[in-house]
């Protein structure tokens, strides 16, 4: 069984928003809905012009469903509604979600939206491609193959082969809201750039290595 995962080397994001409106032509989301699957946040000297500014003012973080390994949003649904499926990834059984927004309400990484593109409305976030590229024996998702600075790896964290294992072999990392418990399957490389790493990595953040993480987060 696969056990999927997706790396950001956020440093090198550029804000072009490329992984946004291919995630969003690949799953028939209409250009210019926010928080809808991926989104980019901003942080950092907001308030100056992006052209002229450098790099350590204001950084880029690729937000999204996290695929946490114990899922809140599992948790939290009275329908069942939510499972993980053959490949680590957490689905939805659509015609089960009666929107109770349960699982909104549990995401701490503000992932879900409601999905009202058909007639049935069910609660929608990433799922790594699973229902359209993964489906079709492809292994990259639009956002990966699309990003220009070539920031996100995506692959099986359970093949030591894969890309994105050889990359978290190389450098640490950290997730996002770790206290929350859900361990994430979504890992924010350290930046290379020391003083860029200080400036953007907040005060507490705990830094891992994969051999300490791997057995959290990989199938037994």
């Amino acid at each position: 069984m696969a056990n999927y995962g997706m790396a950001f080397d956020y440093e090198l994001c550029i804000d072009c928003h490329a992984c946004e409106v291919a995630c969003k032509e690949e799953n028939g989301i209409a250009l210019g809905m926010d928080h809808r699957r991926l989104w980019i946040e901003k942080e950092g000297n907001t308030k100056n012009d992006f052209w002229n500014i450098d790099k350590n003012s204001v950084f880029f973080m690729q937000m999204q469903c996290q695929n946490c390994v114990k899922p809140l949003c599992l948790e939290a649904c009275p329908r069942k509604a939510i499972y993980i499926d053959e490949n680590g990834i957490v689905r939805i059984h659509e015609e089960k979600c009666d929107l109770f927004l349960y699982c909104m309400e549990a995401c701490p990484y503000d992932a879900r939206y409601i999905n009202d593109k058909y007639k049935h409305h069910f609660t929608d976030k990433c799922i790594f491609c699973a229902d359209t590229r993964l489906a079709r024996g492809e292994t990259t998702t639009a956002c990966q193959i699309t990003c220009p600075a070539k920031l996100r790896y995506f692959g099986d964290l359970n093949d030591e082969k894969s890309e994105i294992v050889q990359m978290l072999e190389k450098r640490d990392f950290f997730v996002l809201k770790e206290n929350a418990g859900t361990i994430p399957k979504l890992f924010y490389l350290v930046p290379k750039d020391k003083d860029f790493a200080n400036k953007t990595i907040k005060m507490g953040t705990k830094i891992h290595t994969w051999k300490e993480m791997k057995t959290k987060v990989c199938s037994s």
